[in-house]
C-alpha cells in the first residue's frame, strides 16, 4: 500500500457509521465520504459495477474520474466461471481479472473491503477508490430481493450501500435492462448503462458520410475559386459553408447535376472535388452500375486507391455485400491492385469456435458466408457455365474465407479485406481485424444497424457505430450509409412498413 493510498484513506470518512453505528468491513465499503457537497454538481458519486461491464470493457472500473467503484463479490464469481469457457468473452473475464488484481495487489484485506485509490487519469481530476463488498455476508431483510439469483445480490448489495450513505448518489451501472428495470423497482434511486465508450446518443446522429442541401447548392456560395487539373475540377469554397463537413464526405444537392466530395480544408476554405452525379451513377465494376446516387458514391470510394477503409451501412437489400464485392473483383483481377480477397465476417455466436467438425476452415466458414457466394451468383448469372464461372473466379481472384477468430497475430499484406456483418462486432474484435491491415491492403466493413444479433451490443454501442465516428476524421477513410433498398420491391416494401 503507497503512502499516497494511506493517506486517502485517512482522509476519507467513514460513512457507514451516518445514522448506523458502526458496520462489519465484510458488508460495504466503509472509507466512502459523506460529506454534504457545497452545491449538487459535486456531489460524490459511487457506482456499484456488473459483471456484463466488466465484460464489455474490462478496464471500465477506471474510467469513473473522481468517485468510487464497489465491485461486488458477486461479480467476481461470474467473472471466475466466465473465464474458463472456450469463448471470445472469457478473454473479457481474464483480462477484468487481472486488472483488478493488478491495482488491489498490494492493498490488504482491510483495504481492499474499505477502497483503495485507484490510479490519477489526469492533474485536474484525482481519482476515487476501488472498493469489493461482500454481498454474500449481507442481511436479508424484507426490503430486499431473493437472494437466489446474482443480479438480486447486486441490487441487494447497491440498496444496502445506498441506505448506508444517504449523502452520496449511489449509481448501479449495467448495460441488462431487465435489471435495471428491476433495481428501479426494488427502490434504487440511479440506475444508468455504460456510456463511456459511447460516442453519439442516438444512431440517427451517426455520420451518414455525405451531406444533402435542399434546393441549388451554388446559389449558397458567395465566392469560388476553380482549380482544374486533366478531367478533374476542384472548388474552393469558404470554410463555414459546410462547417461540419469531414474528409471524403460527399456533398448533394436537389438538382440532377451536382455532387462533390471533401478533398481538404483549412481555416479558411474547404476543398470540393466536382464530381457530377452523371460521373458517379456511369462508374462500373465487374459489370456492376450504380442504380441511385447512394450506391454511386460507394462504388467511387470502393474503387478510390488512395482509400484504405470504406465503410458501408445501411438496410437490408441496399447493395452493400454486391457493390463489395463487385469492386473487389474488379482491383483484383482487371487493375491488379491487390493480390486476393479475404473474407470473413462475425458469427451468430460472437465469433466463437467454428468447431472441430471435419473441413477446412472455408468449408466451415461457408454457411456464414453464403451472402458472399449468392453475390458472386448474381454476378455471373448470364454466364454458360455459372458453376465454372465461380470455381474460376474464386480461383483467379485468390478469394479466401477467414474466421474473425484467425485474425488475430495476422499481417495481412496487398489484399482486400470484405468484413461483412460487422455490426454484431465489438469496438474491441473491429479493432483487432483492422490493426491486422499492413502495407498495400484496403478493408471494407459493411453492416446493418437494425440487425443487431449480439445479446451485448445496441446500435450506438456496436463496433460498427464506433468506428464510423472514430475515422469519421481520418483521410484514409470513408463512410456512405446506402439510402434505399434496390434487392425487389418486396424487401423494399418490408424494410419500409415491418
Amino acid at each position: 500500500m503507497t503512502k499516497e493510498n494511506m493517506n486517502n484513506e485517512n482522509k476519507l470518512s467513514n460513512d457507514l457509521n451516518h445514522n448506523s453505528g458502526q458496520t462489519s468491513p465484510t458488508e460495504t465499503p466503509k472509507n466512502l465520504s459523506t460529506e454534504v457537497p457545497s452545491t449538487p454538481s459535486e456531489q460524490s458519486i459511487i457506482y456499484i459495477l456488473d459483471t456484463n461491464i466488466l465484460l464489455h470493457e474490462p478496464f471500465a472500473f477506471l474510467s469513473f474520474k473522481e468517485h468510487d467503484v464497489v465491485v461486488p463479490m458477486t461479480v467476481l464469481e461470474e467473472l471466475d466461471s466466465i473465464k474458463d469457457r472456450n469463448k471470445d468473452v472469457s478473454r473479457d473475464a481474464r483480462v477484468a481479472i487481472r486488472a483488478l488484481e493488478d491495482t488491489l495487489r498490494d492493498a490488504s484485506p482491510e483495504q481492499v473491503l474499505s477502497g483503495v485509490k485507484l490510479p490519477q487519469n489526469d492533474e485536474q481530476h484525482p481519482s476515487g477508490c476501488l472498493a469489493i463488498i461482500n454481498d454474500y455476508a449481507l442481511p436479508q431483510t424484507e426490503h430486499t430481493l431473493s437472494f437466489n439469483e446474482n443480479d438480486n445480490r447486486i441490487i441487494n448489495a447497491a440498496l444496502h450501500i445506498q441506505k448506508k450513505t444517504p449523502n452520496k448518489k449511489i449509481v448501479l451501472v449495467t448495460k441488462d435492462i431487465n435489471m435495471r428495470l428491476k433495481a428501479k423497482g426494488a427502490g434504487l434511486a440511479h440506475v444508468e448503462d455504460y456510456r463511456t465508450d459511447q460516442l453519439i446518443d442516438d444512431i440517427q446522429f451517426l455520420t451518414k458520410g455525405y451531406h444533402q442541401f435542399s434546393g441549388d447548392f451554388w446559389e449558397k456560395i458567395k465566392a469560388v475559386d476553380s482549380e482544374l487539373d486533366g478531367r478533374n475540377t476542384t472548388h474552393y469554397v469558404a470554410r463555414d459553408t459546410v462547417p461540419s463537413a469531414y474528409i471524403n464526405e460527399y456533398l448533394l444537392d436537389d438538382g440532377d447535376s451536382f455532387a462533390g466530395k471533401v478533398t481538404g480544408w483549412d481555416d479558411e476554405q474547404l476543398a470540393i472535388l466536382d464530381l457530377g452525379r452523371e460521373r458517379l451513377l456511369t462508374k462500373t465494376a465487374w459489370g456492376i452500375t450504380p442504380k441511385n446516387i447512394y450506391q454511386g458514391m460507394a462504388m467511387d470510394a470502393l474503387l478510390d486507391p488512395n482509400i484504405d477503409l470504406v465503410i458501408l451501412t445501411g438496410p437490408a437489400g441496399c447493395g452493400k455485400t454486391l457493390l463489395a464485392l463487385a469492386s473487389a473483383l474488379e482491383q483484383v483481377i482487371e487493375r491488379g491492385l491487390y493480390d486476393k480477397i479475404i473474407v470473413t465476417r462475425s458469427t451468430p455466436e460472437i465469433a466463437e469456435s467454428i468447431g472441430f467438425l471435419p473441413g477446412t476452415e472455408e468449408e466451415k466458414m461457408a454457411p456464414w458466408l453464403a451472402a458472399i457466394t449468392d453475390s458472386l451468383e448474381v454476378l455471373h448469372q448470364q454466364d454458360e457455365s455459372m458453376h465454372g464461372s465461380l470455381n474460376y473466379i474464386m480461383d483467379k481472384a485468390n478469394i479466401q474465407f477467414k474466421s474473425v477468430n484467425f485474425m488475430r497475430g495476422r499481417s495481412i499484406q496487398n489484399a482486400l479485406v470484405l468484413l461483412d456483418e460487422c455490426q454484431n462486432l465489438t469496438a474491441a474484435q473491429l479493432k483487432t481485424i483492422i490493426t491486422r491491415c499492413g502495407e498495400g491492403t484496403k478493408i471494407v466493413c459493411s453492416g446493418n444497424l437494425a440487425q443487431i444479433d449480439s445479446n451485448y451490443l445496441t446500435a450506438v454501442t456496436s463496433g460498427l457505430t464506433y468506428i464510423v465516428e472514430r475515422f469519421k476524421d481520418f483521410p484514409g477513410s470513408a463512410t456512405i450509409n446506402l439510402n434505399g433498398v434496390v434487392r425487389s420491391r418486396l424487401a423494399s416494401f418490408a424494410e419500409e412498413n415491418l
